[in-house]
């Protein structure tokens, strides 16, 4: 496994990519150790228990996440802000829903995500 980029939004970029792809071993190098993901049916917190949820729990895992667009605040240094707009498809490409994620960092990885669907 390649290291995992560094800009912010690279980095988001690349989550979906590691979600995707079943790439957990990325996903993993890509949050903080203390990741919280705030989304509307649930919150998790920390991030061997969101990789554990995302491998082995979640209700769909033959999903993609196409984005729509990504604005950074920054693409420098290890901190800043990014959402993302796009969609959640599953196996058929069929769309369940549209979502924007805004994703913070800290220390050159992901410190937490909120998740707002339609």
């Amino acid at each position: 496994m390649s290291e995992p980029p560094t800009a912010p939004a690279a980095q988001a970029r690349a989550y979906y990519r590691a979600l995707d792809e079943d790439d957990y071993d990325l996903l993993a190098a890509l949050l903080a150790s203390d990741f919280v993901h705030d989304r509307p049916d649930r919150t998790i917190e920390g991030r061997d228990r969101f990789v554990r949820f995302m491998r082995d729990e979640r209700p769909q895992t033959d999903t993609t996440h196409p984005i729509d667009a990504v604005l950074a605040t920054t693409d420098q240094g290890p901190d800043g802000a990014v959402a993302v707009r796009g969609r959640l498809l599953d196996a058929d490409g069929d769309p369940i829903a549209r979502f924007v994620d805004l994703f913070a960092f800290t220390a050159e990885r992901i410190a937490r995500i909120e998740t707002y669907t339609n």
